[in-house]
């Protein structure tokens, strides 16, 4: 290694120290504050909790999680349900956290740790005994850098805070759940070709038939035509929208309970929209009436298969 090369890389090292010690120097009293919780009393308010705001780089949120009854819903996205499970990871998070060492109480300093907006995400959880605000900072370690506004001191907490930023990430993902030995026949009308119904064979193997192949073209094998274990099992959304005006494809599937749930796609882009609807599930119904849900481009394909796919190559 040459000379200079070594004294470049030793002064590299030292910034990165220096850079470590004077944000761990960013204290203005001893930590008389450790162990102190984030929120002190917060965890037992948890079942309380009635709206949860999030503040990024604007004055409005970003996102914004609304508790009607037992229903969480996400109201930019139309008060679609929310995912539960999500935030109340999140709520117990904050319930958790503590107070490890008190940092910097000069506002010159709060960008350097990301403990001001726009730069740190505010989070607003409301409560039956009042609004609890944090600013969560940048990371570090097993935690974060976080103030609480009003007040000008910011503290390092453990255990670190991930706050979702995107509305999309806080919607209820699943959509639907259906095995390929719970569907006794599937009818497809893609967006281009002609359309085609496949029906179960076996009530103990997951064997299909096409009904009607196109002139001088042979199916393929029954199994090879049932619908991919993947297309209508753990199908989940990335996001939620009002339904398009335009669609493109339907798949009708007939379950060997007797339901029937209807799919209508459309494609846009690179984005993949779909429809669901189940009039013999109100519930079910009235959750998804009105609304597209954008699904992975590969469980779209898998959902409105070609007719093409299903037949033996052509001589």
């Amino acid at each position: 290694m040459s000379h200079r090369r070594f004294i470049l890389l030793l002064g590299a090292a030292l910034l990165v120290i220096g850079g470590a010690f004077y944000v761990s120097s960013l204290r203005d009293e001893p930590p008389e504050s450790r162990g102190v919780r984030l929120f002190p009393g917060f965890a037992a308010e948890l079942d309380s909790v009635s709206v949860v705001t999030v503040r990024k780089d604007a004055k409005a949120p970003v996102v914004t999680l609304r508790k009607t009854g037992s229903l969480w819903t996400v109201a930019q996205r139309d008060d679609y349900p929310a995912d539960l499970p999500k935030i109340r990871k999140l709520l117990l998070t904050l319930g958790d956290a503590a107070l490890i060492e008190e940092k910097t109480s000069n506002p010159a300093n709060y960008a350097m740790i990301g403990v001001a907006v726009p730069g740190g995400t505010e989070v607003t959880v409301t409560a039956r005994d009042g609004d609890h605000t944090v600013i969560i900072g940048k990371p570090l370690g097993n935690g974060n850098f976080a103030r609480r506004p009003p007040e000008a001191k910011s503290y390092l907490i453990e255990p670190s805070v991930f706050v979702e930023t995107e509305p999309r990430r806080w919607i209820d993902p699943h959509i639907l759940d259906v095995a390929v030995g719970a569907i006794q026949r599937l009818e497809v009308t893609p967006a281009a070709g002609p359309g085609y119904s496949i029906h179960r064979t076996s009530p103990t193997e997951d064997a299909f038939a096409l009904e009607s192949a196109p002139p001088h073209r042979t199916a393929l094998d029954p199994k090879a035509i049932a619908p991919s274990p993947s297309a209508f099992s753990a199908l989940t959304a990335d996001d939620v929208a009002p339904a398009p005006s335009t669609q493109s494809s339907v798949a009708t599937l007939t379950l060997t309970s007797g339901a029937v749930i209807r799919l209508t796609g459309t494609a846009s882009g690179d984005k993949h929209w779909l429809q669901v609807q189940n009039d013999k599930d109100e519930p079910f119904t009235a959750r998804t009436r009105g609304r597209a849900f954008e699904i992975a481009g590969y469980r779209y394909d898998a959902i409105f298969r070609p007719l093409d796919q299903l037949l033996k190559p052509k001589l």
